[in-house]
């Protein structure tokens, strides 16, 4: 058995299907995720000689010896960078509190690492943003302000803006993610209903200099760090998110007279500029550096590499059925790409809800889209993950699949039409033992796809 692998039930994936293609399939998106673990990079930007001299970026900052350093962050990717402070800092800071997702249960020793609450915000998230908020204000003139800021952090920490209920802003982001909006839709809602995102960390720090280690997304116009950049959004654009979603008439009525409060007065605005503030932003990985350390996996499995986007994004299901599509031509009449081939996808995927369905999430889908269109028997794996570690509201990354999973699934006698009507993917996937289980992995850059085939 490999020792060295994030994944939980590596053997269990490969005792079934067409073994070798699995074993390529997860090797590869093992290396992508492992590539945007951002504890290495921090330890890369940040230095410290022990006195008076901070290395950010290969630059020299002085410090005082009454100076004070804290640290502060959230999201699913944020334990790594806060790991790598800690020892680098040690002692020297005076406070230090990250929030988690829940099951992250490893510990530092000057840094408070706490679990809070995703992907629905509850009183922990409030509890969360409180303390970051209490941080930030006691930071002066000469500190330093360390922020972890990842994906996962818009709901892990909350401060209900004034008038609306910490319940109401849950059923808010329950609304959002049934409803098949994306990340930057539903970002411009939640930004405008709490009082720490749009760059507000920078904000209550200042005069004190923040230094930003986050991983970015790449998706346009929404790099994670929302908590450490001004926001593009405005309220009017948060207002339309619900009317074109059909939510307006479902969320509570604080929340839209807050909405419409703001659309009317500009004093209301989140930040949009961070101009004249004291603060810098690095990035420890992103989903190109993922997709490309997949690529170079590939190539030494004997692959040719093609990183078809770093940012497709778009319905799960649909995404699935179209890798299949391109498998079946190319192992049909080798277009557009010749075999063997691995065909490497970022970004994030979506599910549109109705009725109640059952666990599931988009990765999970995107692999039964696939699998359902995938008509190659012996010459096709996939594998669709997401790099948290967690799909959705479930405890599994994603799944796998190959060109014996539709002989497979019709013995357990769940049908492509319940899949889809019900989403019970997470169901289906542990039927056929190809559910993949991999824990918090340390990083967050959405969703990462890879189709080999030989």
């Amino acid at each position: 058995m490999r020792q060295d692998t994030i994944y939980d039930n590596y053997e269990q994936l490969i005792s079934h299907g067409l073994t070798d293609l699995r074993k390529d399939a997860l090797d590869i998106a093992e290396s992508g995720i492992k590539a945007v673990i951002p504890y290495d990079r921090t330890l890369e930007y940040i230095s410290y000689n022990g006195s008076d001299e901070v290395g950010i970026n290969g630059k020299t900052l002085k410090i005082s010896t009454t100076s004070k350093i804290f640290v502060v962050g959230a999201g699913k990717g944020s334990y790594p960078i806060a790991k790598a402070l800690d020892e680098i800092f040690g002692s020297r800071i005076d406070k230090g509190f990250v929030a988690v997702k829940e099951g992250e249960k490893r510990r530092l020793p000057h840094i408070e690492i706490f679990e809070s609450s995703h992907p629905f915000p509850d009183e922990r998230s409030e509890y969360a943003a409180g303390k970051i908020r209490e941080i930030c204000d006691s930071a002066g003139e000469g500190d330093l302000v360390f922020a972890c800021v990842t994906g996962g952090s818009s709901a892990l920490v909350n401060l209900p803006a004034d008038g609306i209920t910490m319940e109401e802003l849950k059923e808010t982001n329950r609304l959002l993610l049934r409803s098949g909006a994306d990340i930057v839709h539903m970002n411009a809602v939640r930004k405008h209903l709490c009082n720490l995102k749009g760059g507000r960390i920078v904000q209550y720090s200042q005069p004190a200099m923040v230094i930003t280690l986050t991983l970015d997304t790449n998706t346009p116009g929404m790099p994670w760090p929302d908590l450490c950049l001004p926001d593009p959004s405005t309220f009017q654009d948060a207002i339309d998110v619900l009317r074109n979603f059909a939510l307006w008439d479902k969320v509570a009525p604080s929340v839209r007279n807050r909405l419409l409060r703001g659309a009317g007065d500009p004093s209301m605005e989140t930040l949009k500029s961070l101009e004249g503030m004291n603060q810098i932003l690095l990035s420890c990985g992103n989903q190109s550096v993922c997709c490309q350390a997949a690529a170079q996996k590939a190539a030494k499995l004997g692959y040719r590499p093609y990183i078809l986007s770093a940012c497709m994004d778009g319905e799960a299901k649909d995404m699935g059925i179209f890798l299949a599509g391109m498998a079946n031509e190319i192992v049909r009449s080798s277009n557009p790409f010749e075999s063997p081939c691995a065909l490497i996808s970022g970004g994030e995927t979506t599910i549109s809800i109705t009725g109640k369905p059952e666990p599931g999430g988009p990765n999970q889908e995107s692999v039964f889209g696939f699998t359902k269109k995938l008509r190659q028997k012996d010459r096709v794996a996939f594998v669709c993950l997401d790099t948290d570690g967690t799909d959705g509201p479930t405890d599994i990354a994603g799944g796998i699949g190959d060109g014996l999973t539709n002989d497979r699934l019709a013995e357990t006698g769940i049908s492509y039409d319940e899949i889809y009507s019900t989403h019970c993917t997470y169901r289906a996937l542990k039927e056929l033992n190809d559910d993949v289980i991999t824990g918090n992995t340390g990083t967050n850059v959405m969703n990462i796809r890879v189709v080999v085939i030989r």
